[in-house]
């Protein structure tokens, strides 16, 4: 892998590409023992940063899952979530009857996974769960059961494992802080 000058970007790395292996070792074990047998298992990715996760996550399970796709924005290009979802891309795939599992990067106010997990649900969904590499619970406004969680971090703002700043970022192996400067710049 191309080495990447971050020094003045990130104050400090909070999750090594080695624990991030480790930990997803035992999510999809555990994810893999659960839906074993089960043809109705669908697993959806929220574009874009959880794409790294999804892939990570499924090279690691010894089961076969469809997966799709779902763009949503909260963000737009800064570091605060707007408020309000707008679907950039729809699945298309049919959830009606399926067992559907939410692979996420990262579950920070919990507002976009209680929206599109009563929308999995009202599209007639058997089942919905969570799987997220990384959870702020300092930052959730909106309940979220998270069935199969990475880590729990304290409320930063990350880059790193797809999670992005502006576009930036997203190919860094570990989940890492992003200096203050770097965001007030845009202001």
């Amino acid at each position: 892998m191309k080495s990447v000058d971050i020094s003045n970007d990130i104050t400090k790395i909070l999750i090594t590409r080695t624990q991030i292996d480790h930990r997803l070792d035992q999510l999809a074990a555990q994810i893999s023992h659960d839906y074993a047998g089960d043809d109705h298992l669908l697993l959806i990715s929220v574009l874009k940063g959880a794409v790294n996760t999804l892939v990570w996550l499924t090279q690691k399970m010894s089961i076969q899952a469809p997966i799709d796709f779902m763009s949503l924005s909260t963000y737009g290009s800064g570091t605060q979530s707007t408020g309000s979802i707008t679907v950039r891309s729809d699945l298309t795939t049919d959830v009606s009857g399926r067992d559907v599992l939410i692979v996420e990067d990262i579950v920070d106010t919990g507002y976009t996974l209680t929206w599109l997990t009563d929308m999995l649900k009202k599209r007639g969904a058997r089942s919905v769960k969570i799987m997220a590499l990384v959870s702020k619970p300092a930052r959730r406004t909106h309940p979220v059961d998270i069935s199969y969680l990475g880590f729990e971090i304290p409320n930063d703002f990350i880059v790193g494992c797809g999670m992005d700043y502006d576009e930036k970022y997203r190919n860094l192996d570990c989940v890492a802080v992003l200096s203050p400067s770097v965001y007030s710049k845009k202001k």
